[in-house]
C-alpha cells in the first residue's frame, strides 16, 4: 500500500488546540464493526461496554521533556528528550545551528551541564550530572504536539496528563486517555466493567512523518512497554467469561499486540517497534478507543488495519462534515474490530 492512501485534508480550525473545557466534555463516534456510525458523547461510553469487558488503560506519565540551553561556543540548542536510557542517560533530538559533536557539553543552567556522549542515527546520547528525571523536573518544558501552537501552561500541565498517569517516562501523551475523569471511572466500576494497566512510554517518534511512498518500507520508532502479569492474568479471565479487550488508545494496543507476537500474551518488559498497518491479524484487542490521527501517519494505518481501510475513510468523512475536533486535544471514537476471523488467542 502506499502512504497517500491515507492522506485527507483537515482544516486547520478542525485541529483542537486546548482541551474541552472540562475533562471527558468531549464526543464519541461510534464505529460498529460493519462501518455504521453513530455520534455520541464521550459520557456515553459505559453504554457501549458490556459488564464483562476489561478496559486496558496505559499508566505512562508524561515528563517535561524539552529543555533548552547553549554550547560552549554559546549557540543556543533545543533538545528534545526521546527517551530515558537510565538513571543518568537519555536519548534526545537536539536543534541547534551546528548539532554539538560527541566530547562537547552544553549547559542548561549554572548547575547542570550535559556531556554529548555520540550520535544515533537522528538521536543523540546525553550524560546528565544529576538524575535524568530530576533535571527534566526542575528545567524542562512540557512537550506539546507540534499543531499546538501556543506555550503550554499550568493548565496543559494538569490537562496534557491522564488521571491515572503513574509511570515517568512519556514525551507524548497517550491521547485517548485524556478523555477520562474520576467520575467515570467510578462509573465503568460500578457497571462491572474492569480495568488492568499497561505501560508504553511514548516516544517523539510518533510524530515523525512517514518518508517513504510505500509503507512496508517504513521503520518504526522503538518504544519501551511492560505488560504486567496481573494484566495477563485478568485478560485471559475476561476471555473466559466471554468479554471484550478494549485497548484504551493506540499505545495500550501496540504494547498488548507486541506482548503477543507469539500467539499468546506474555508477561514482561521489552522495546517494541511493531508497525500495524491493513492486513494485520490481531492476538488480543476487540474493540479500540482512540482520537483522531495525522494524514499518513503510522497511528492512521493502524486504526485502518483494526476497522478496516474504508469504514475509517468514511468515519473521517463524516467527523469532518460534522466538525468534530481532531488529534490530541480532539474528540475520540470507539472502534469496534473489522476482522472477527482474527479472533484473539
Amino acid at each position: 500500500m502506499h502512504v497517500a492512501d491515507f492522506d485527507f485534508h483537515l482544516p486547520d480550525e478542525l485541529i483542537a488546540q486546548f482541551p474541552p473545557e472540562v475533562r471527558g466534555g468531549s464526543r464519541l463516534l461510534h464505529v460498529e464493526a460493519g462501518g455504521a456510525l453513530h455520534d455520541r458523547w464521550f459520557r456515553d461510553l459505559p453504554a457501549l461496554l458490556r459488564p464483562d469487558d476489561l478496559l486496558i488503560m496505559n499508566d505512562t506519565r508524561v515528563i517535561k521533556a524539552r529543555l533548552f540551553g547553549h554550547k560552549d561556543s554559546g549557540g543556543k540548542v533545543e533538545l528534545l528528550v526521546e527517551r530515558v536510557t537510565g538513571e543518568f542517560e537519555a536519548l534526545a533530538f537536539i536543534r541547534a545551528s551546528h548539532a554539538p559533536k560527541p566530547g562537547s557539553q552544553i549547559q542548561l543552567d549554572q548547575e547542570v551541564t550535559i556531556e554529548v556522549l555520540a550520535r544515533q542515527d537522528d538521536l543523540t546520547q546525553l550524560r546528565f550530572p544529576c538524575p535524568v528525571l530530576d533535571a527534566l523536573q526542575r528545567l524542562g518544558q512540557l512537550p506539546l504536539p507540534p499543531y499546538i501552537t501556543h506555550l503550554p501552561t499550568a493548565d496543559d500541565e494538569a490537562r496534557y496528563q491522564t488521571v491515572y498517569a503513574n509511570e515517568p517516562g512519556a514525551v507524548a501523551a497517550p491521547t485517548a486517555g485524556l478523555h477520562f475523569d474520576d467520575a467515570m471511572l467510578a462509573a465503568l466500576q460500578e457497571k462491572g466493567i474492569r480495568t488492568a494497566r499497561v505501560t508504553l512510554h511514548v516516544g517523539a517518534g510518533t510524530f515523525q512523518p512517514v518518508r517513504v511512498e510505500q509503507i512496508a518500507e517504513h521503520k518504526m520508532h522503538s518504544e519501551r512497554y511492560t505488560i504486567p502479569q496481573a494484566t495477563v492474568d485478568a485478560i485471559r479471565e475476561t476471555r473466559a467469561r466471554g468479554g471484550r479487550v478494549v485497548a484504551v488508545g493506540t499505545t495500550s494496543l501496540r504494547a498488548l499486540e507486541a506482548a503477543a507476537q507469539s500467539g499468546e500474551l506474555h508477561a514482561g518488559s521489552g522495546e517494541t517497534d511493531i508497525f500495524i498497518t491493513p492486513g494485520y491479524r490481531f492476538h488480543v484487542v476487540d474493540a479500540l478507543i482512540t482520537n483522531f490521527h495525522l494524514p499518513k501517519s503510522t497511528l492512521l494505518m493502524l486504526v485502518s488495519a483494526f476497522a478496516g481501510l474504508e469504514p475509517i475513510r468514511a468515519a473521517y468523512v463524516h467527523a469532518i462534515a460534522e466538525r468534530y475536533r481532531f488529534f490530541s486535544y480532539g474528540d475520540a471514537m470507539f472502534l469496534e474490530k473489522n476482522n472477527p476471523e482474527s479472533s484473539p488467542r
